[in-house]
């Protein structure tokens, strides 16, 4: 019945939070969306500065982002293509360059500029906004605003918009492969008796009349859709986490009443932070800190400020996904959204279709938690367990240049291949540091699969292309077919893609290499053969 359970909310886009879309035909406005298109491929974005004030009582919100870019090639008169999605408006676009004009046609803003850019110039966009922005029915899964009220009825506001896109709130230039590697200032302007949080670290606090200003600044490069403002009756507490970089500030902010159960729950922070450094190399962003904010929603990974919402329980809202015990050994969305910060934030696709970069790996640094944190045996233990959640129902790469997602099954489909990766290059401290290497080559980069294939594939040393291709782009999982008389093992591949290339280690310290041909090999012994289980393939004794 539990796995049941599991299944059916999996299945529904609750537990994972991805939705995907059979057969969807897309639009024009899903390439200009998901696409480098000749209204984006001229101009590298470099900083946001950006104010926003919301509304509770008419569910609006207003603001500015003043863009800051550089030119990358030579053009004359070029189309700007700023991403603002209806019902949100621009009032007004200006820029320290001649503008011929300006149109906002559905969810873009076309500026026509007046000038014959050369490469390596730098300038401005200012965008002023406003508007009704969209209202998350589900937040995080369907994205948008969230305008809710605290248990003494307080408001409560935030965004979630990883799927959706940023500009369901915010102008920006809406595409994972261009973040603003110069980070961001971002001003939030409250009701004098509410609280503002950002990313980053907080800047000033100023009155405005009978508003309060509170300006956060974020110094690394960020994905625009962990642009994220929090305002609530908060209250801060902090600490530190002394790690690989030196001192790491470790700041949370949660609603007033929450204060003495975060200071409980959150002591797994630490333990976290040691555990994922010793795995994936030091916290990606010593120079913004670390946060954790009480959110009207489960949770998100957004940079520097993760978004917490767990209802201070272990497990995944009490609930442990693997459905084996292990998982209520810790808060599920402190761990997961914590990972992000090295999976999504530090290297970030530069398609949604790979969105798979940032949760296939992300939901096994559950699992390398648990190793750290407990013990390998557990570990393993929960890997096999997240399997029960695979629905193998579309292969996890999506569509490529219309902000497509794939299957759900990024997550734990990911995290098993990932797992069985491991298991083929049979030394745990190789593949740790092919997993520091990554995080520290790849730094504050957006990434390729190709990329990542080829990494991991020249860092081990061994052709991982045709595991990729089975576990990402099929929806067929491998069947090894075995027969054993006595000492003679026979085997082969079935539902495995061409030239599959998987071998295994059975009986503890033998590797056999099946292809799709049947082969013979001599066991040691002739008890019956021990299979192991952190593989993520079938096993079928066809005697």
């Amino acid at each position: 019945m539990k796995k049941l359970t599991y299944t059916l909310l999996f299945a529904s886009g609750l537990v994972f939070g991805q939705f995907f879309e059979k057969d969807k035909v897309f639009t024009k406005q899903d390439t200009l969306k998901g696409s480098d298109t000749k209204f984006r491929n001229f101009w590298d974005v470099k900083k946001y500065d950006l104010s926003v004030e919301p509304d509770f009582a008419k569910k609006s919100i207003k603001g500015y982002n003043k863009i800051s870019f550089e030119i990358t090639k030579d053009i004359a008169n070029p189309v700007f293509q700023i991403d603002l999605q209806k019902p949100m408006k621009a009032d007004k676009v200006e820029g320290n360059f001649p503008i011929a004009n300006y149109k906002q046609d559905g969810d873009f803003i076309f500026v026509t500029a007046k000038k014959n850019f050369k490469k390596g110039e730098k300038f401005t966009l200012d965008v002023t906004y406003s508007g009704n922005p969209v209202i998350a029915k589900n937040a995080p899964w369907d994205g948008g605003w969230v305008f809710a009220k605290d248990e003494k009825g307080n408001p409560w506001m935030s965004v979630a918009d990883e799927g959706i896109g940023a500009s369901i709130w915010l102008p920006t230039k809406d595409i994972w492969s261009d973040e603003p590697e110069n980070g961001i200032i971002m001003k939030i302007i409250t009701p004098n008796d509410l609280v503002g949080v950002g990313n980053g670290r907080l800047i000033s606090k100023k009155a405005e009349g009978n508003k309060t200003a509170y300006t956060w600044e974020v110094k690394n490069a960020i994905n625009a859709y962990s642009i994220i403002p929090n305002i609530g009756k908060y209250v801060n507490f902090k600490d530190t986490f002394t790690g690989e970089k030196g001192k790491l500030d470790l700041d949370y902010w949660v609603l007033d009443y929450n204060l003495e159960k975060a200071k409980k729950q959150f002591q797994q922070v630490k333990p976290m932070m040691s555990a994922f450094e010793y795995w994936f190399g030091p916290y990606p962003f010593y120079e913004d800190s670390y946060k954790l904010v009480d959110t009207p929603y489960l949770g998100m990974e957004h940079q520097s400020n993760v978004a917490y919402g767990n209802g201070y329980t272990n497990g995944y809202l009490g609930r442990d996904l693997s459905g084996t015990g292990v998982g209520l050994n810790w808060d599920y969305i402190i761990i997961h959204e914590s990972g992000h910060e090295w999976y999504a934030n530090n290297i970030t696709a530069k398609d949604q279709a790979d969105m798979w970069i940032h949760e296939s790996f992300t939901m096994y640094s559950e699992v390398l938690f648990t190793e750290k944190y407990m013990d390998k045996k557990s570990a393993d233990q929960y890997a096999i367990g997240i399997r029960g959640n695979i629905q193998n129902d579309v292969p996890i790469i999506g569509q490529y240049g219309v902000r497509n997602e794939g299957s759900g099954d990024m997550y734990p489909k990911g995290a098993s291949m990932i797992h069985t990766i491991r298991q083929v290059i049979n030394n745990d401290e190789k593949f740790r540091q092919i997993l520091r290497g990554m995080n520290k080559d790849f730094y504050h980069q957006t990434v390729t699969t190709k990329q990542i294939e080829d990494y991991m594939s020249s860092k081990s040393g061994i052709d991982l292309s045709s595991i990729f291709n089975q576990y990402l782009r099929t929806v067929k999982i491998p069947t090894l077919e075995y027969s054993q008389n006595g000492t003679s093992l026979k085997f082969r591949y079935t539902n495995g893609v061409k030239d599959l290339k998987l071998p295994v280690i059975i009986n503890g310290d033998q590797t056999i290499n099946p292809t799709e041909s049947w082969q013979t090999v001599q066991l040691k012994k002739s008890t019956p053969i021990e299979f192991n289980k952190n593989y993520y393939i079938n096993y079928k004794n066809v005697q």
